[in-house]
C-alpha cells in the first residue's frame, strides 16, 4: 500500500467521523428540549457559582454548527429595595462538544450580553455583593466536580454602576468588554477588558492569586493595571477586607497632564499654571479610608522629589506629607499670574479664580537645595503649605534668598469679595538690587539691607485688591548706592551756577552709607513716614504719598551737600525738589525759586518786577533756562509773598 493510498483512507475515515458527528448533533437537537437545556445550564451555573440565577425570558437551543443555549432577561441577587446585583438582556452558554454526543449538557463558557452590574456601597465596608461573595466563596472551594466546570465568563456591552448614597457618589462605567478567567482547576482569578469612564476609554486587567480567600476577606495577592489617556495606574501587592479593607503593595502612576487627570476624576480645576507631566512610584499601605505612601518618588513638571505622603478619603479629603528635592522650578505654577495688564501700566482687572482651593485640604512640607521662580533663584529653602477650608497658607521657614535670609508667610483665601490676601515677609541681609528687582521689577538700589512688609487686602481682581491694601513696609540699607542719578554732581553744578540748568542728571550713582525707609499703607495709599539716605557727600530726605491703584507718585524732598570742612554742623548747599508721575517713569522737578534766590543776577531782576504778569513771564523764561517748573503758587497769595 502506497503512502498516497494511506492518506486517502485516513481522509475518508475523518470525513466519515465528521459526518457521524454532524448527524448526531442534528439528532440531539431534536432530543434536547429548550426546557431541559434551561435547567441543565441553570444547574451548572448554580454548581459553579453557588448563585441561583433567575432566567425569566425565553430560551433557545442551537446545536449546529456549535452547541449553545441562550436566555433572555437574566437577573441575579435582588436586595431589599429590589436592586439587582446583576441583570443582563441575554445570557449565552456555549456547550462542550463531546458531552453533547452522549446527550449531556455541559457549559464551556458563558457570555453576558449588555449586562448591568450594580454595586451599592454601605457603611462599614459592606455592599449588596457581600452576601453573594460568601456564596461564591463556598461554591469555589475544591470539590470533585470542579474539573468539569466552565472557566470563562465574557461580558459584551456591559455597564457597571457604583453607588454610595451616604457620600453622594454615583459612578458609571459603560461599554464594558472583557473576559473573566473563572477559577476551575486553580484558585486564581483574572480579568482583562476595556471600559469607558467619563468619556475616556480605559484598558484594564486584574489578577487575584487566591480568589476564594479574597471572597472570604482573607489576604490574597493582586495585580491591577489601568491604562487610559489621562492616567496610567499599576498596583501589585496584597489585600484583605476583614475586619476592614487593607491593601499593601507598590503603586505606580503616570500622566501626561496631572491637571487633566484630576479634572477627569472629578476634582475641581486647580488655580494657576503647571501640573503637567506627572509620575509617581511608592510603597502603599491602605487601611480603611487612609492611604499611606512611603518611599515616594514623584515627578511633576520636571521636578523630582522623595518623601512620604498620606491621603485620607473618609470625610473631607486631606493630603499630608513631607517631600525633599534637589532643585525645584516653581515657574510653571505662577506663569498664569498676571499682576499687570497687557499695557504693563495698569493692574489686571480679570477676576481672581480660587475655586480650586476648596476641593481638598493640604498639609505639605517641602525642602529643596535650589528653588527657581521665574527669573528669581534662591538657595536652600524650607516651605510649609497648608490648605484648609479654602484658605491657603504658605510659610517660609527659612530660605537662602538674594544672598541673605527670607522668612515669613503668605495667605490667600476665597471670600465674598473675591479673594483675601495677607502677607508677612522679612528679607534679612539681602542684595537689595536683586531682591527689589525680583519683587517689584525695579533695580535702583545697590547694597545690602533688610526689607519687611506686612500687608492685607481683599478684592475680586488685582486692581480691586490694590484699592483695599492696608499695612506697613520698611527698608534699611547700608554701604550702597542709588543708581540712575548722580545727586552730588547735580548739586555742585547748581551750587556754582544756580541758573545753569539741571541738564541730564538721570545717570550715574549716588552712594549712601545708610538708607532708611518706613511706609504706612491705608486703602491702597502709601504714606512716607520716614525716607532718608545718608552718604559721604550727600544727604537725601523724602516725604509724601504714592497711590498703589494708579501707580503714581507725589513726593517732596530735599538734597543736601555734606560740608567738606568745618564742624559747625551746617547742612551746606540745600536744594528742595519734587517727584511726580508714574512709578515706571517718574519726573524729578527742582525748586526754581530756591535756585533764583541763590543767583545774584536774578535777585535784582525779581525785585524790579512788581507787576504780577511781568514777573510770571520772567519766571517762566527762567524756568525754561533751568529746565524745570516751580510749584504752583496759590491764587490768594499776596504780592510780597509771591516775591
Amino acid at each position: 500500500m502506497t503512502a498516497a493510498s494511506g492518506f486517502k483512507r485516513l481522509g475518508i475515515g475523518l470525513a466519515a467521523v465528521l459526518a457521524v458527528g454532524i448527524g448526531l448533533l442534528a439528532a440531539m437537537s431534536l432530543l434536547i428540549s429548550a426546557e431541559a437545556a434551561r435547567e441543565a445550564v441553570k444547574s451548572e451555573i448554580r454548581a459553579v457559582t453557588g448563585l441561583d440565577p433567575v432566567l425569566r425570558g425565553t430560551a433557545s437551543v442551537s446545536l449546529f454548527p456549535s452547541g449553545s443555549v441562550s436566555f433572555d432577561n437574566v437577573a441575579l441577587g435582588d436586595d431589599r429595595a429590589g436592586n439587582k446585583a446583576l441583570a443582563a438582556e441575554r445570557l449565552t452558554a456555549r456547550l462542550r462538544f463531546l458531552p453533547l454526543l452522549v446527550g449531556k449538557v455541559q457549559v464551556s463558557d458563558v457570555t453576558l450580553v449588555r449586562p448591568t452590574i450594580t454595586v451599592i456601597l454601605e457603611p462599614g465596608g459592606r455592599s449588596n455583593w457581600t452576601p453573594l461573595a460568601g456564596t461564591l466563596a463556598a461554591a469555589l472551594r475544591p470539590s470533585a466536580n470542579r474539573l468539569s466546570a466552565f472557566s470563562e465568563i465574557r461580558i459584551d456591552g456591559g455597564t457597571i454602576i457604583v453607588r454610595d448614597d451616604s457620600r453622594g457618589i454615583l459612578e458609571r462605567l459603560t461599554d464594558v468588554e472583557g473576559s473573566l478567567a473563572w477559577p476551575s482547576m486553580f484558585q486564581s482569578f483574572g480579568a482583562t477588558g476595556r471600559f469607558a469612564w467619563r468619556g475616556e476609554p480605559v484598558d484594564a486587567s486584574i489578577g487575584i492569586t487566591d480568589f476564594v480567600a479574597a471572597l472570604d476577606g482573607k489576604p490574597s495577592g493582586v495585580k491591577l493595571r489601568l491604562n487610559g489617556a489621562p492616567l496610567k495606574l499599576a498596583f501589585e501587592g496584597h489585600f484583605s477586607t476583614r475586619p476592614t479593607l487593607k491593601v499593601e503593595g507598590t503603586v505606580a502612576a503616570d500622566s501626561t497632564s496631572l491637571r487633566e487627570a484630576l479634572r477627569w476624576t472629578g476634582q475641581k480645576q486647580l488655580p494657576g499654571g503647571g501640573f503637567g507631566r506627572f509620575a509617581l512610584k511608592a510603597k502603599t499601605n491602605l487601611v480603611g479610608g487612609t492611604i499611606a505612601l512611603s518611599g515616594v518618588n514623584v515627578e511633576l513638571d520636571g521636578n523630582a522629589a522623595e518623601g512620604v505622603l498620606t491621603f485620607a478619603t473618609e470625610g473631607r479629603q486631606t493630603l499630608q506629607g513631607t517631600l525633599a528635592a534637589e532643585e525645584l522650578d516653581l515657574s510653571p505654577y505662577v506663569s498664569t499670574v498676571r499682576l499687570l495688564a497687557g499695557s504693563e501700566r495698569e493692574w489686571n482687572v480679570m477676576p481672581i479664580a480660587l475655586d480650586g482651593l476648596t476641593g481638598v485640604d493640604l498639609d505639605l512640607r517641602i525642602s529643596a537645595a535650589k528653588v527657581k521662580i521665574s527669573d528669581a533663584k534662591v538657595g536652600r529653602t524650607a516651605v510649609a503649605a497648608n490648605l484648609r477650608g479654602g484658605k491657603l497658607t504658605v510659610t517660609v521657614g527659612e530660605s537662602q534668598a538674594f544672598g541673605g535670609i527670607l522668612k515669613g508667610s503668605f495667605d490667600l483665601a476665597k471670600s465674598e469679595a473675591g479673594a483675601d490676601l495677607k502677607a508677612q515677609l522679612q528679607f534679612t541681609n539681602v542684595d537689595l538690587n536683586n531682591c527689589l528687582g525680583a519683587l517689584f521689577g525695579t533695580k535702583r538700589l545697590e547694597g545690602k539691607g533688610n526689607l519687611a512688609f506686612n500687608i492685607e487686602g481683599s478684592g475680586g481682581s488685582v486692581l480691586a485688591l490694590t484699592k483695599t491694601l492696608n499695612g506697613s513696609a520698611s527698608l534699611t540699607g547700608r554701604q550702597g548706592a542709588i543708581t540712575g542719578v548722580n545727586v552730588e554732581q547735580l548739586l555742585r553744578r547748581l551750587e556754582r551756577r544756580p541758573l545753569s540748568g539741571s541738564g541730564d542728571f538721570r545717570s550715574g550713582r549716588t552712594p549712601y552709607e545708610k538708607l532708611t525707609i518706613n511706609l504706612s499703607i491705608v486703602q491702597g495709599m502709601i504714606t512716607t513716614n520716614e525716607a532718608r539716605a545718608e552718604g559721604p557727600t550727600v544727604r537725601l530726605a523724602l516725604a509724601g504719598t504714592a497711590s498703589i491703584p494708579t501707580r503714581d507718585l507725589e513726593l517732596t524732598g530735599t538734597a543736601n551737600l555734606v560740608p567738606t570742612s568745618g564742624t559747625d554742623g551746617s547742612s551746606g548747599f540745600e536744594l528742595p525738589f519734587m517727584v511726580r508721575g508714574s512709578w515706571e517713569n517718574p519726573l524729578m522737578l527742582l525748586d526754581t525759586q530756591s535756585l533764583l534766590r541763590r543767583a545774584p543776577a536774578a535777585a535784582p531782576l525779581l525785585d524790579a518786577v512788581r507787576d504780577r504778569r511781568a514777573r510770571e513771564a520772567v519766571r517762566s523764561a527762567i524756568d525754561q533756562i533751568v529746565g524745570s517748573s516751580p510749584p504752583a503758587v496759590p491764587a490768594t497769595a499776596k504780592p510780597e509773598e509771591q516775591q
